[in-house]
């Protein structure tokens, strides 16, 4: 649909885009200290620009070329825009990696946003933007730890493998060993990252504004302004380091039941600075990986539940959220001096990396959230419209926005049935999930639009959470949604509590906290006689 719209534009696009983009190119040599630097922006920006015209274009005549005169609806029609879909999709996947940097990032950020677009796009982008990452080469490497340590590798360290473990978007992580032995892992910024970021970003700014001039259905801005916004913070990699200790300290002091079952690799700080941080060697298996979890004497379900009731706590208690939980960020190992259970398993414990993007809630923002999910465990429609109206959906978009953080129809929403939410993650739930994705594309939009960037955030982040689910659980667990209901309850209960205090309140709040206790336990019970009844009609 939208590439339809692209194809009809494609030459004003080029030409408006290109044009635009040397005025970028001009404008960085203009305003830069450094004339070498600023001659490498203005020829490298048009060169991306041109690729991204270029691929638009490419996918836009894809689209009207292949489906052109297949009625709508036929069978032919859908074979055919799968396999547009696909090439679609490593067009735009190839385009990512040859630009690198921010296009990685937004490439990530595609790759979960299931409820608007085409299946194709998300399981493409999901199987190459975390593991395909570009690298930096060794001399790029030790120019930069010679820039902020004062050194090459082997100067500053014992030993330095020139080898990258993982590369990312923006960095990429070597082992190490410091002079006294300690087995370390470093964190290397790209060295284009310092030169090449403004530009990339402003390369975007005007695909996308030029996008949403020639479309204006089509509007993207509001990502465009989450990039503006967050991408300084990721760069510097001492705020990556300070927000990991504050989310340790919050899980100390606020969430004291499950902090031993959390934990965050310790900085170096006399080796880190904004380009490079050094951390604690974390020994552990990507979250996604079933079969080493199980090898570990790990039930995967317990590394799901773990995973929900930490961001739970995150979100709707700390109001310091960890913004970009995806597979390549969350390890799991074994709990130290964790003693085996009774059934010969081992209790998980979940190791945070990458604490560049974060994002701290207000305490309205984070109470009207917990509200919201509330509302939705247990199927409250009036008040998932109140607290959706609040949060910025609006009286006309309430519904949409409901079915965007669950990944359900309005009528699953608000069934009453105790496994409501679940998505089963069949072909009938993916089937439906692009049917209304491709109906309600413009109102999708509309409302990414109006919501407020926490809360876009939010929605990238259950967006992860959700890939992550599905990949240790191949689907929602009904259990993921009992921890869910149950965080958010306690702390709409807490922001309760901080009220006006009197007698009657007190009582009123404690008569709460006994209803939902009663709630709880009878929606397990009714799980239990459901998985029952399921296993003896097999």
């Amino acid at each position: 649909m939208v590439a339809r719209f692209l194809w009809r534009g494609k030459i004003k696009l080029l030409s408006a885009a290109t044009a635009l983009g040397g005025g970028a190119g001009a404008a960085a040599i203009a305003n830069s200290d450094d004339p070498g630097t600023a001659l490498k922006l203005c020829t490298t920006v048009p060169v991306r620009l041109l690729r991204v015209s270029a691929t638009a274009a490419s996918i836009a005549y894809d689209y009207e070329y292949s489906l052109w005169g297949l009625p709508e609806g036929s069978i032919e029609r859908s074979r055919a825009k799968h396999e547009v879909h696909i090439r679609g999709a490593c067009r735009l996947q190839e385009l990512c990696f040859q630009n690198g940097g921010i296009y990685i990032k937004l490439g990530q950020h595609i790759s979960q946003l299931e409820y608007l677009v085409p299946q194709e796009y998300v399981q493409i982008m999901r199987e190459s933007m975390l593991n395909r990452c570009p690298v930096s080469s060794y001399d790029q490497v030790c120019e930069v730890v010679k820039r902020e340590l004062g050194g090459a590798p082997d100067d500053v360290f014992d030993e330095f493998d020139p080898v990258p473990i993982a590369s990312a978007s923006l960095a990429q992580v070597h082992i190490a060993r410091t002079r006294d032995g300690q087995k370390v892992a470093v964190k290397v910024q790209h060295a284009h990252m310092t030169d090449t970021a403004a530009a990339d970003y402003a390369t975007v700014e005007l695909i996308v504004n030029t996008l949403h001039w020639l479309f204006p259905s089509f509007d993207y801005r509001w990502l465009v302004d989450e990039v503006h916004e967050s991408l300084p913070k990721e760069l510097d990699f001492l705020i990556e380091a300070k927000n990991s200790v504050k989310c340790m300290d919050n899980f100390q002091k606020l969430s004291p039941r499950i902090a031993d079952y959390v934990y965050a690799p310790r900085v170096y700080w006399n080796l880190s600075t904004s380009k490079l941080l050094t951390m604690e060697f974390m020994e552990g298996v990507h979250i996604n990986d079933v079969k080493a979890i199980q090898r570990l004497g790990i039930q995967p379900s317990d590394v799901a539940k773990l995973v929900s009731q930490t961001f739970a706590e995150m979100m709707f208690k700390h109001g310091f959220v960890h913004c970009d939980p995806h597979a390549a960020n969350l390890l799991v190992r074994s709990l130290p001096s964790g003693s085996w259970s009774i059934l010969g398993k081992r209790k998980p414990q979940l190791i945070l990396l990458d604490h560049g993007l974060y994002k701290e809630l207000d305490i309205p923002t984070r109470t009207n959230y917990a509200a919201l999910w509330k509302a939705l465990v247990f199927s409250d429609a009036k008040a998932i419209k109140e607290n959706s109206m609040k949060l910025g959906a609006g009286e006309d978009l309430y519904v949409l926005f409901a079915g965007v953080l669950t990944m359900r129809p309005w009528n699953r929403v608000i069934d009453p049935a105790v496994d409501h939410l679940v998505f089963q993650g069949n072909d009938s739930d993916k089937s439906e999930l692009q049917m209304y994705a491709s109906q309600y594309f413009s109102q999708i939009t509309e409302l990414l639009r109006r919501l407020p960037r926490d809360i876009l955030l939010m929605l990238k982040t259950n967006d992860c959470l959700r890939a992550v689910n599905n990949s240790l659980i191949q689907g929602a667990s009904l259990e993921m949604f009992f921890v869910i209901g149950r965080v958010s309850s306690e702390a709409v209960i807490e922001a309760k509590l901080l009220q006006k205090k009197s007698f009657l309140r007190l009582i009123n709040v404690w008569l709460e906290e006994v209803l939902l206790e009663i709630r709880f336990s009878c929606m397990q019970i009714a799980y239990r006689l459901f998985q029952l009844r399921k296993a003896l009609t097999w």
